[in-house]
């Protein structure tokens, strides 16, 4: 343990000790608290330092940086990572087909996930530009009160995409 904060800790003249069970030693000096600590094979942190007077504890600081990385692992495991879905129909799409997209688009979006519509259109479809906007407005409109729309209907060369959000 070196460096500016180490030597203005060191001159401070007394710290509050706690020892490796967790008990309060009282207050003492840093110099015979750090003897006491080698004395049981440890090393004393400083682990308040704005309190009056600073708080110190008895650490194996191999252990402690070992635990400390483990729970932020552990930690970065357990989150979700939000992903984005893509759904792609077509124009003109069946009502059971669309049923089916729609059940799919709701249980991504329950998951916590973005979903991606992607409406592709082929040929002289693309002079029907109006049925493919109403068809991802009915989509919206289906799932208003699970979702909200995060970037509306625009077209893509020879598709038209829209994003949904989890509410």
């Amino acid at each position: 343990m070196t460096g500016p904060r180490f030597n203005e800790w060191i001159q401070s003249p007394k710290v509050r000790v706690i020892d490796e069970n967790g008990e309060n030693l009282g207050v003492m000096y840093t110099r015979e608290a750090i003897a006491q600590a080698a004395e049981v094979g440890l090393d004393l942190v400083e682990v308040s330092p704005n309190a009056d007077p600073p708080v110190a504890k008895f650490l194996d600081v191999g252990k402690y940086k070992y635990e400390a990385q483990k729970k932020a692992n552990a930690a970065r495991k357990s989150q979700k990572t939000q992903e984005i879905k893509e759904i792609k129909v077509r124009p003109n799409i069946d009502d059971h087909d669309y049923d089916t997209k729609m059940k799919k688009i709701i249980e991504f979006i329950g998951e916590g996930d973005k979903v991606k519509v992607t409406l592709r259109f082929r040929g002289r479809e693309m002079s029907h530009g109006q049925l493919g906007m109403a068809l991802l407005q009915r989509v919206q409109a289906d799932t208003a009160e699970v979702a909200k729309v995060e970037a509306y209907p625009r077209m893509e060369g020879k598709q038209m995409l829209m994003v949904l959000a989890p509410k």
